[in-house]
């Protein structure tokens, strides 16, 4: 299982810290030095039956300081997807990866207990 994280946010921490006490095995992988390529991306959203929205970090001070939130609406799927492979920091972290094809994007504790417990 793939666990993408920007250690210093907290969300990231708490729900590291969560997998580690359910013994859940993870490799981590820190999303602004090694951020999710388009591939990744569109297979992630394909897996995860989520709106492409979901995936933008919507409180980042880069999707605020590109005004994102007026310029998703007029852009395509791809061109969304190709913005995200740019930069981690746009990326709605932390992500759980599952090789089942099981995608969670944030941490939901009861979405994450249903997921993968």
């Amino acid at each position: 299982m793939l666990f993408l994280e920007y250690p210093p946010c907290s969300t990231c921490k708490k729900a590291k810290q969560w997998l580690q006490e359910h013994d859940i095995t993870f490799t981590s992988r820190h999303i602004k030095e090694e951020n999710p390529t388009y591939e990744e991306l569109g297979q992630w959203l394909r897996e995860s039956g989520l709106p492409v929205k979901r995936f933008f970090n919507t409180s980042g001070l880069l999707y605020k300081s590109l005004g994102l939130k007026d310029k998703l609406p007029g852009m395509t799927e791809e061109a969304q997807l190709r913005l995200l492979a740019t930069d981690g920091m746009l990326v709605k972290r932390p992500i759980v990866v599952k090789d089942d094809g099981t995608v969670l994007v944030g941490f939901r504790e009861a979405e994450w207990e249903k997921a993968l417990l």
